[in-house]
């Protein structure tokens, strides 16, 4: 089971890096919005990441009943166990509301943005965050599950480049919250 999660990490963020850029350049409107390819890539995110919440939620679940057999949580040991445990959630959740966002059908088929008002806004920009929180947490562990020694330029590398596009992921819903409001 943790082979299939290390598995799909790096499938979930080549999937998520062709989300952002695709998705930043439509909401800054350099691309027309509507895209049926990227409701194609979209679904298979969705897909890829519906199976890892549910390993996460297993393995959790595990290690819930592991503490309570021990009698011991160590809860200040594991802190960053739990905290890529309750970001993960926190991105699935806001997600499951991301994904609300496009409830309504546009041409073709493809999916378009309602509405986007403040709370819509205030909902991306905290995926954003957590995402970038749960994705730099759990770069180590993705990189000691591939067998990956010594890889910390690597990592610092990989965590500055997806840190810059969630930036410009956050910087684009910015972009289109002033162009819907004007």
């Amino acid at each position: 089971m943790r082979k299939t999660n290390a598995i799909l990490g790096p499938v979930i963020f080549a999937l998520f890096l062709l989300h952002i850029i695709i998705g930043s350049l439509q909401l800054t409107g350099l691309l027309p919005g509507g895209n049926a390819v990227m409701q194609v890539f979209s679904w298979l995110l969705i897909g890829a990441v519906g199976v890892h919440t549910l390993i996460g939620i297993k393995l959790t679940a595990d290690t819930l009943r592991a503490i309570k057999r021990s009698g011991a949580g160590y809860f200040r040991e594991n802190k960053l166990f739990w905290i890529r445990r309750i970001s993960g959630f926190a991105v699935m959740l806001l997600i499951a509301a991301h994904t609300l966002l496009f409830i309504g059908h546009g041409s073709g088929g493809a999916f378009r943005l309602n509405l986007f008002d403040l709370p819509q806004l205030i909902m991306s920009v905290l995926l954003v965050l957590s995402l970038l929180l749960h994705i730099v947490t759990n770069i180590r562990p993705l990189m000691i599950a591939f067998g990956v020694r010594g890889a910390k330029d690597l990592i610092a590398d990989t965590a500055v480049i997806f840190s810059v596009l969630l930036l410009a992921a956050g910087a684009a819903f910015v972009v289109y919250f002033v162009r819907w409001i004007a």
